[in-house]
């Protein structure tokens, strides 16, 4: 992690034009019709560094930029070590990660100068806050009128969704193809934030929501986490969003066009549905670390102006709540961590999940713009609101399941995954001399692999089943217990038949080839012998 003072070194000249006085955002300075470049992001958080809120950064882009980040709170400066000392409550907010869905980049630019006013100082009893507004700088900079299209402004343009790579960073907390996935781990697991908090702008459905939430979704992810988050938090959130703004929150959701190709295939019934379980999304990853993760989504159809300020509103409430509930987070994280799974039967896929009640969807309209510079059409919210009840496909349940061994086994010349598990983490060992142990081995009875590429990879299913069989592991051997706080982690990561595993993104396809048939990953339900 470097030094927190390399950044405010590289900025010092960038930021010297703001610093005589309290800086103001790019949208700020152009009536909402601009979106806020890097430079003016890393110069503006220079302007606004002081004696609670730090600065350094935690890794680079694939074109070099350092992605900047902030700590804020009762710390002594921005390392790892002055965080956890502290012993409270760690809060990861992120913005930016799609850089046409900007809100988030310039909401917490506006929580960041209102932190340096000494605006919410009680947070600081309980929180640190790290901030990081612009995860996908590079795409940042790629800015153009026409991406984003139907989305009303910024007018002036705004960034692209993947990153200079041509890559989704919100497709990548599990394969880790990109540098930026890369550096938020490393910032990951030396902070370890009790909480993750990623910013988006939705668009599709003209629903009457001005922003919709997530709690993670995937249905291993620890009931410790999910059962505050929706029972609890959320609704919380949303209550005083309501009673302060006026605004209506929902949990995500779109209702699919009946004449969708999705939906036809589907055979889809008109409900309200959420989009998907798999770790690969941030908050959804955030869960299976047995971290709170909580995805934001600022309606496409308001305003800029208005979508920075419900963000930075809803931003507001998810804190004010992580501080008065800042022990309870940490109780949870920790007893969630010291959970044992072996023997535990989790799901390797999951379906959507129909609740067996309908719900209160609160449907809008828009009107159709003119955007002044392309002439394509832009959608603006009306001020709209049809309620309608419809099934609801907010969550998911598990399709197939396996039970969690006490081990995974996974020949050392698997470089590719000893290399990725450990950088997400995941706690290994080598086995120092061989060993014999009965295992269960995975036969593959048949496996295919996706027609059309997605995010550079033609991702695997295998069907088959496990049998057991007496094996000699050699020296060097990777050991992976479950019994460690990412065992959820490491069980989607190394099962063969998970939806979003190693083998899912051909992590595995030379080792296939070399022994068809047979997963190279054997397993232990107990002891070496």
């Amino acid at each position: 992690m470097p030094a927190p003072r390399s950044l405010a070194a590289a900025l010092v000249l960038a930021a010297a034009p703001l610093l005589a006085q309290e800086p103001r955002t790019r949208p700020e300075r152009t009536d909402h019709r601009e979106t806020s470049r890097y430079d003016e992001v890393v110069a503006f958080m220079q302007a606004v560094a002081g004696p609670r809120i730090h600065l350094t950064t935690f890794g680079y882009t694939l074109e070099g930029r350092r992605l900047p980040l902030a700590v804020v709170g009762n710390v002594r400066d921005a390392s790892p070590a002055a965080v956890r000392a502290s012993g409270k409550t760690v809060v990861y907010l992120q913005g930016n990660i799609h850089a046409g869905e900007v809100e988030g980049k310039e909401a917490l630019q506006l929580l960041l100068r209102r932190l340096s006013r000494g605006e919410h100082a009680r947070w600081a009893d309980s929180l640190v806050l790290l901030v990081a507004p612009i995860y996908n700088a590079d795409g940042n900079e790629r800015v153009s009128l026409t991406n984003r299209p139907h989305q009303l402004g910024p007018i002036g343009g705004m960034g692209q969704r993947p990153n200079a790579q041509g890559l989704d960073l919100n497709r990548d907390h599990t394969k880790l193809d990109t540098p930026e996935a890369r550096s938020l781990l490393e910032m990951i697991r030396a902070y370890d934030p009790h909480v993750l908090v990623d910013l988006h702008t939705t668009n599709g459905t003209f629903h009457a929501y001005h922003l919709t939430y997530a709690p993670p979704l995937h249905p291993n992810t620890d009931a410790l986490l999910t059962g505050p988050l929706t029972g609890a938090w959320l609704p919380a959130v949303a209550r005083e969003m309501k009673r302060k703004h006026g605004r209506n929150l929902h949990d995500y959701g779109n209702v699919p066009n009946p004449e969708s190709t999705w939906a036809a295939a589907a055979g889809a019934e008109r409900g309200w549905y959420t989009f998907d379980h798999r770790p690969r999304f941030s908050n959804n990853y955030a869960g299976l670390r047995n971290r709170f993760g909580i995805l934001s989504e600022a309606y496409a159809y308001l305003t800029f102006q208005d979508r920075i300020a419900v963000t930075a509103q809803f931003v507001d409430e998810v804190l004010n709540w992580a501080h008065a509930n800042a022990a309870r987070i940490r109780r949870a994280t920790a007893e969630a961590d010291r959970r044992v799974l072996a023997g535990e039967r989790l799901a390797v896929t999951a379906r959507l999940h129909r609740s067996p009640r309908p719900v209160e969807i609160l449907m809008g309209a828009v009107d159709t713009l003119r955007h002044p510079y392309t002439g394509e059409p832009m959608m603006r919210r009306r001020d709209v609101v049809r309620p309608e009840r419809m099934a609801d496909y907010s969550t998911f349940e598990a399709a197939v399941t396996e039970v969690v061994p006490t081990a995974w086994l996974v020949p050392a010349e698997l470089e590719g995954v000893a290399e990725r598990l450990a950088a997400h983490g995941v706690r290994f060992e080598r086995l120092a001399a061989p060993a014999s142990m009965q295992v269960e081995e995975f036969r593959i009875d048949s496996t295919r692999t996706a027609a059309q590429p997605f995010q550079g990879h033609r991702e695997r299913k295998v069907w088959g089943r496990y049998v057991r069989a007496e094996r000699t592991l050699p020296a060097g051997t990777l050991r992976v217990p479950s019994a460690q706080p990412l065992g959820r982690l490491a069980f989607t990561l190394l099962e063969p038949r998970s939806d979003d595993g190693f083998l899912n993104w051909n992590l595995l396809d030379a080792a296939l080839e070399k022994t068809p048939g047979v997963y190279p990953i054997v397993r232990v339900m107990g002891g070496v012998r």
